[in-house]
């Protein structure tokens, strides 16, 4: 594939910036600097970028980074033949462009030293200092001659470790996968297709995860025109054959202007193409696109309120599309993004997308974490040198607040992934689990009932939520509620949800083999199968697979101490509501003399009347002695059945029959007939019962009456 068909061109740049020109760096980097006190001319491009976001950035450094990083790479070339100091210099400007700190820029510069040449890990260290070193050393290549086929995977996750105490290194990562991959033209078929799968499965994921969207972006258009020729080509006609697909947008813009500007809103008003990969989505949901499907507004203003206000014109003097509004700014994305979305219909019914944000916004979603400088840096001093350092404790400088989504130093994402990587050795388990984890590239964001957060990955369910909160401690999960209402571990949870996981007080609950239909983390899965693999006899708890009944059944006569004023009549009490005194109860004969006795709530009696049929009066009489059903709503563990007649036991009721039903979904239904010596210990038998460990519901029996 040549060059020009893996370079997607301007229309996905959009920040409108001039692509780097490899040869003329490459002569200025073979000629070197004018003189030995002046940033090499190589380095202009750089110097510009870094200015424009650190007016006051110390050169100094970058100057001796360079000089390090060209001397050593001097005589090395790439295979497109330019000198190879350049790929370091594009990677650098690409950084400066989103607005990298100088620490990250100085490691961006040697990040090849180590792995391509002499230059020495010690070396780099005692040169610029332990961070640009531990960052360096972050993004280092493992050797094929130590690890085999297990070098890729192995260096991915000694990456992600590095990553996990400096997101630096992943930010330089993205820009050197980035330049390789505008560069990739000059490789074999075979070879860019490998790279740009890896790309796909990885680099892009944590792109987007890590919020920069700048580099995402062009990832995205690099690797559709690799893997994806075809397709690549029908949008880049498409593209070609809507040249004048901006007008409309344009049009909308100038109308978006005209009411913020009468509304006194201070705001730019931009266009933005679509980039490729935008485009092919949009046409296979839309079908045939219209003229601003090709782009979108962005609004930007100064403050957070100015967001609200300029959609509250944009739905005031256009017509909104409801059911594309969003709101990112009150609830940011997981990766820091911030945004308000919403789309309104112009005059002629074309609809335009729009995105509402500040200027500060707008920097975190193009650069992500690298927009945030430093992140371990004091917040009382612009002293690089003061920072504490990659592997510091981030409480130690910038306090993180609570919640991913505002912990640069380490997403909530980036924990879950530390933490599973320790569970799985094996490369290939490692590189497979990794690959799984990052396709999933959507995330949710769920409310723990007792506060807090837990970031989940869409289509997660409450084992997956179980696992996130308590590690090893959610083998012992017996269910959930979500949103309030109880629900079986297999629900999968939505964006917003709350969440209450109920665990087992048994320290030898597990996990039931089905769970692994419903984990959909790594974390999980791996947790799952590491308990099941280390109690292969063991049960869980109860699998979905039906059981028959259990019924125990006591030789005992009912208690009926309710009488009617009808001389002959036998009394029973209804097994529909079991009524114990002191219930208001009312009484229909029925055949063979026998007075049938309800509570007045129970549904028979509703159709008793229906029927026309003539109630009875009851009274309870002096006898203390009661029957009473109740149903028992539980999770199934090991020893319930047991405990749940323990405490029936204990509170001095006698089992007159009892009922299990099969499980469905890990929960289990009880019906129990007792026998009370007194109804007044009614309500604290069924308090006992609801305190077994498992048992979330004790009701009486109120179900209709059979014939």
């Amino acid at each position: 594939m040549s060059a020009e068909a893996t370079n997607p061109g301007a229309h996905s740049r959009r920040r409108g910036l001039p692509r780097i020109d490899l040869r003329r760096l490459g002569r200025a980097a073979l000629l070197g600097p004018a003189s030995r006190d002046r940033l090499p001319d190589a380095m202009g491009h750089v110097a510009d970028a870094h200015r424009a976001h650190h007016p006051d950035a110390d050169l100094s450094v970058l100057h001796k980074a360079y000089v390090l990083a060209e001397s050593s790479h001097r005589g090395q070339y790439r295979k497109s033949g330019e000198p190879y100091i350049t790929h370091p210099l594009a990677v650098t400007l690409i950084l400066a462009e989103l607005g990298a700190e100088t620490t990250t820029l100085t490691a961006s510069l040697l990040h090849d030293t180590v792995e391509d040449t002499e230059v020495t890990l010690d070396q780099v260290r005692a040169e610029f200092g332990e961070e640009v070193c531990y960052l360096v050393d972050g993004v280092t290549k493992l050797e094929k001659v130590d690890y085999g086929a297990a070098a890729e995977p192995e260096t991915f996750r000694k990456m992600l470790v590095a990553t996990g105490n400096d997101v630096r290194v992943m930010s330089i990562k993205l820009a050197d996968r980035l330049h390789n991959m505008r560069t990739l033209g000059v490789m074999r078929p075979e070879k860019q297709a490998r790279i740009a799968k890896v790309t796909s499965d990885v680099l892009i994921p944590l792109a987007e995860r890590l919020g920069v969207q700048a580099l995402k972006t062009e990832l995205e258009d690099l690797v559709f025109a690799i893997l994806h020729p075809e397709e690549y080509a029908h949008t880049r006609a498409l593209i070609a054959d809507n040249a004048t697909a901006g007008d409309a947008l344009a049009a909308i813009s100038e109308d978006v202007r005209r009411v913020l500007r009468e509304a006194g809103i201070p705001a730019e008003v931009l266009v933005r193409p679509r980039h490729f990969v935008s485009v092919h989505r949009s046409r296979l949901k839309r079908g045939e696109l219209r003229g601003t499907d090709f782009g979108r507004l962005l609004v930007l203003v100064g403050e957070d309120a100015d967001c609200y206000a300029v959609l509250g014109e944009l739905h005031t003097c256009f017509t909104p599309v409801i059911s594309e509004f969003k709101d990112f700014v009150a609830a940011p994305k997981f990766n820091l993004y911030q945004s308000l979305h919403t789309a309104v219909a112009g005059p002629d019914g074309a609809v335009a997308e729009v995105l509402i944000r500040t200027h500060q916004m707008h920097k975190v979603a193009e650069a992500g974490v690298v927009a945030l400088g430093n992140p371990y840096a004091s917040v009382d001093s612009a002293d690089p040198a003061e920072s504490p350092g990659p592997g510091a404790d981030p409480g130690s400088g910038a306090a993180p607040q609570d919640g991913e989504r505002t912990d640069p130093t380490r997403p909530g994402w980036l924990s879950r992934l530390l933490e599973w990587q320790q569970a799985a050795p094996d490369p290939d388990t490692f590189w497979t689990t990794l690959r799984a984890d990052l396709a999933q590239d959507r995330e949710i964001t769920v409310f723990r009932a007792e506060g807090g957060l837990l970031g989940l990955p869409a289509g997660a369910t409450c084992v997956d939520a179980a696992y996130a909160q308590y590690g090893e401690a959610a083998h012992g999960c017996l269910g959930a509620r979500v949103n309030g209402r109880l629900a079986p571990l297999s629900t999968v949870l939505s964006d917003g949800d709350t969440v209450q996981l109920l665990l087992a007080q048994d320290a030898a609950s597990g996990p039931s083999p089905e769970w692994l239909d419903h984990a959909r983390t790594a974390a999980a899965r791996i947790a799952i199968t590491g308990w099941l693999a280390a109690h292969p006899g063991a049960v869980g708890t109860p699998d979905a697979a039906p059981r028959a009944s259990h019924a125990l059944t006591a030789d005992r006569r009912g208690v009926a101490n309710a009488v009617v004023d009808l001389p002959g009549a036998t009394v029973r009490l209804a097994g529909c509501c079991t009524p114990v005194p002191p219930d208001a109860v009312t009484g229909f004969p029925v055949r063979g003399g026998v007075v049938r006795v309800h509570r007045q709530e129970c549904r028979a009696v509703d159709r008793m009347r229906a029927l026309d049929r003539e109630p009875v009066p009851v009274s309870w009489g002096d006898a203390s002695e009661c029957q009473v059903t109740l149903y028992v709503e539980s999770f199934g563990r090991p020893r319930l059945l047991a405990d749940l007649t323990e405490a029936i036991a204990t509170a001095g009721a006698a089992i007159v029959s009892a009922t299990v039903e099969p499980p469905s979904e890990q929960r289990v239904r009880h019906t129990y007939t007792l026998e009370l010596p007194d109804a007044a210990g009614l309500s604290g038998l069924m308090r006992a019962m609801r305190d077994v460990p498992g048992v979330y519901d004790v009701s009486r029996a109120q179900h209709p009456a059979t014939a």
